[in-house]
């Protein structure tokens, strides 16, 4: 494919609002991840968003605004798990910016799971581990339950939902952070509950603006404080159907 030089550009300045260079063996992998993305979107759904500035801008810059609840990501080699990743957002591009992290990629459908592995092992990207199955059965223990220090999510799940999905993957003093839209509010005071329940609670939440753009965002950042009883998560699909309540 060509690409304008300006679009390129401005997915740079768009970087360097993080503080973050991008050299080019990194926005190779970029390029490839949006031809394989388009590639095989081709065929299965995989997004709506299709235009290279905006596939830039609304899912690889979006992903990696992680860092403006977590700057502190290239210190260190963090276990990472992206539950219900999708099209790999926002695991892979975190991945390719921070290629330290040991990032772990759950997603229930097959079909996805196979273009996942299809990107990680075209970009070659080590320490990525890619599970076919559901965040219900995966947290269980003796399987993902409690080994991560941080579970993030773009899923559109609510966050009671998505909580109750995510929490139980996250260590003691880890956090679970959840990537929403500009408008939260409710949502987070009917989540407040279900988050004390699984062991969490509100440590941030981080209102912004993707860089050189009018698209509000929020993170909700939950730190992990005590164990996630053991009955949650529920069985499969009851999390969505029947939300905790007191």
């Amino acid at each position: 494919m060509n690409y304008k030089e300006n679009e390129i550009d401005s997915f740079r300045m768009d970087l360097l609002k993080f503080n973050i260079v991008l050299d080019d063996k990194k926005l190779d992998c970029f390029l490839k991840y949006y031809e394989l993305l388009i590639e095989w979107n081709s065929f299965m759904n995989l997004t709506s968003i299709t235009d290279f500035s905006e596939v830039m801008k609304k899912h690889f810059i979006d992903s990696i605004s992680l860092v403006n609840a977590v700057p502190y990501l290239l210190k260190d080699s963090y276990q990472i798990i992206d539950v219900g990743s999708g099209a790999g957002f926002p695991g892979i591009p975190l991945k390719i910016i921070f290629p330290q992290l040991k990032v772990t990629l759950i997603d229930s459908l097959n079909k996805r799971i196979r273009f996942l592995n299809e990107v990680s092992n075209s970009l070659g990207l080590e320490n990525m581990t890619i599970i076919h199955g559901r965040a219900e059965d995966l947290a269980r223990p003796g399987k993902l339950r409690e080994k991560y220090d941080f579970c993030i999510s773009r899923a559109v799940s609510n966050l009671a939902t998505l909580s109750e999905y995510c929490i139980p993957f996250v260590r003691k003093n880890g956090f679970f952070i959840s990537y929403k839209s500009e408008q939260i509010s409710e949502e987070y005071e009917n989540a407040k509950n279900v988050i004390h329940i699984l062991g969490g609670k509100l440590e941030n939440q981080i209102h912004f603006f993707l860089p050189n753009s009018d698209i509000g965002r929020n993170l909700i950042v939950i730190k992990k404080i005590k164990p996630t009883p053991l009955k949650y998560p529920r069985k499969a699909g009851i999390p969505s159907k029947e939300p905790i309540v007191k």
